[in-house]
């Protein structure tokens, strides 16, 4: 095993780029066909008993039905029930997949629309290059990083301002509370940094605000 405290080869570095030049390639590609979507994140760790995964079910139709395609993650949990609800709805069912441990791309996922990636940070701008909203259940990690991600993108004014939904109140309500009582207190968030997202368990509200905004700005591109 190569010791972390030598040098890198250089040419080492030099073939990654060509790896990753090719999964932006790939990605482009497929989603420019894709047409107007929603990207949906949430646990992989959900279980169909779970109420949420009835959730994003009913979501992912309900946006489907209103002529969007549906963009996951593509695993198990919250990333199935959304391409199901997808594919039961008769809309475009998207999975971009990434290589890691014990995480396969689902069923539901169309086969001309099932990307895999090696690089988390690609995988990213496929997320928010093509994406018109984004609607985010309960998860962890993951799923706190492509939020965060995306608030910090149109914060900074590298992304245009595009629909975030929270779907859950009562399992967000505690980071949101901290988000004001400790990071805005401390003046590390404006109030309009607040603003950015809208927290929320209306479906309906969720589905009709992104097709109003929509209609208003058909932007097929954030950044």
């Amino acid at each position: 095993m190569r010791s972390p405290y030598l040098p890198i080869p250089a040419a080492t570095d030099a073939w990654k780029v060509f790896r990753i030049l090719s999964e932006f390639v790939e990605g482009f590609e497929t989603m420019v066909d894709l047409g107007p979507s929603v990207a949906i994140f949430g646990s992989s760790r959900i279980k169909e008993n779970d109420p949420y995964y009835n959730v994003g079910v009913k979501l992912a139709g309900k946006i489907a039905q209103r002529g969007f395609a549906i963009i996951t993650g593509g695993g198990p949990g919250i990333m199935e029930a959304s391409n199901e609800g997808a594919r039961t709805s008769g809309g475009k069912s998207c999975g971009l997949c990434i290589d890691v441990p014990n995480e396969q791309p689902n069923p539901f996922i169309d086969s001309d629309y099932l990307l895999k990636f090696r690089y988390f940070f690609v995988r990213k701008v496929m997320f928010v290059r093509y994406a018109q909203a984004f609607v985010v259940l309960p998860g962890g990690y993951g799923t706190l990083d492509e939020l965060f991600e995306a608030l910090t993108l149109i914060q900074t004014k590298k992304s245009k301002q595009f629909p975030i939904y929270l779907v859950g109140k009562e399992y967000w309500e505690g980071l949101i509370d901290w988000l004001k009582k400790q990071a805005m207190a401390s003046g590390n968030l404006s109030p309009s940094d607040l603003d950015l997202f809208i927290v929320t368990n209306d479906l309906d509200e969720i589905a009709s605000g992104i097709a109003d905004f929509y209609a208003a700005t058909k932007t097929l591109e954030n950044f």
